[in-house]
């Protein structure tokens, strides 16, 4: 099968001929549709962060498509079926899954990180972590479900804990913050999307944003917002993973609000205990998604709630995958998607 390997940061990603995946007994094999293209690949790519599995390794951890193929112990599903596959998969067992938080297992493995990716015309996983994708959601653009709106949803849903009237500040609105902005709106949250970039406001006022800030050198995002609010965020999430703009979101929440730290970044934040004491406020790490929640999403996108096609500006063929991470250098797409025929 044909794929675009990773061979290590500062190069190209390579397009190849490799060998199908061999499934066990409790896997599927997936013919990819479509694969959503993530700024987490870029910091494999471009920022050398590292991958646990060593490359050569194929990328992509947004995937959808039909069931090629399934192992003997699967009964849930069959060849032909329409499946959406989760960035990461769980071990089931450990106690952070036993005790419902699946997203932080253990032993957790993401695509194209831990193990091969969806950047490629098949695809191997455990059955048990498939996802059906009812007619309504359409195929190629329902695979942004996968990370782009999973993500979003379990930051606001089951980390800030999210109530309808809340008033959510979004610094960052790239393929993630602009997604938090969208189910923010979908679960009844006033969001205010911040960025750089005027392009992007006005994606996000379309996605349902209440309010947007450009944010300029030098302005206090934080006395903006404040003011905006009449005393500050319920929720400030910080969606770029930049140390910089943690601390910006941090004066953007009011006493009794909530941090929700959402980009990566392994970089050290300077924030004042003391504020944080005297005002009670609470600062969370968010990751992924728990597979409880999937129905849920896709159920919403089924019904209109959360938009998926309106959220995919370009399409490459598989061979034309440079140039989607070029777009997404330049900040000139929403998000972009590989797809497979």
């Amino acid at each position: 099968m044909k794929a675009a390997l990773f061979h290590g940061p500062n190069q190209p990603l390579r397009i190849e001929s490799v060998p199908e995946p061999v499934i066990d007994p409790t896997d599927i094999l997936v013919k990819v549709r479509a694969c959503g293209v993530c700024h987490t690949d870029l910091h494999y790519i471009d920022h050398g962060v590292p991958t646990f599995k060593q490359p050569p390794l194929i990328l992509g951890h947004e995937p959808s498509g039909i069931v090629h193929s399934v192992g003997s112990g699967i009964k849930h599903l069959s060849p032909g079926d329409p499946v959406l596959l989760p960035a990461v998969l769980t071990c089931g067992t450990c106690f952070y899954c036993r005790s419902g938080r699946e997203n932080i297992c253990e032993k957790m493995e993401m695509l194209g990180n831990n193990r091969d990716g969806a950047y490629a015309e098949y695809v191997r996983v455990p059955g048990k972590d498939a996802f059906l994708l009812p007619p309504e959601v359409p195929l190629e653009e329902g695979s942004i479900i996968a990370d782009a709106i999973s993500t979003p949803f379990h930051a606001l849903k089951n980390r800030a804990e999210l109530r309808p009237g809340d008033k959510v500040v979004v610094l960052g609105c790239g393929g993630i913050g602009m997604n938090v902005v969208q189910v923010a709106a979908a679960m009844g949250g006033l969001a205010i999307a911040v960025d750089i970039q005027e392009k992007k406001l006005e994606w996000a006022k379309k996605l349902g944003a209440w309010q947007t800030i450009h944010a300029r050198q030098g302005e206090d995002i934080g006395k903006t917002v404040r003011k905006l609010t009449a005393g500050g965020a319920d929720v400030a999430i910080e969606a770029i993973g930049n140390p910089a703009v943690i601390e910006q979101a941090f004066g953007c929440v009011r006493p009794g609000g909530k941090l929700i730290v959402l980009g990566y970044t392994d970089q050290n934040i300077n924030l004042n205990a003391g504020r944080i004491m005297y005002r009670e406020m609470e600062i969370r790490g968010s990751l992924g998604c728990r597979p409880v929640d999937y129905p849920k999403i896709i159920d919403l996108v089924r019904i209109g709630k959360i938009k998926v096609k309106e959220l995919v500006t370009h399409r490459f063929p598989l061979e034309g995958i440079g140039d989607a991470f070029d777009l997404m250098r330049k900040g000139e797409s929403l998000r972009s998607i590989i797809v497979f025929q």
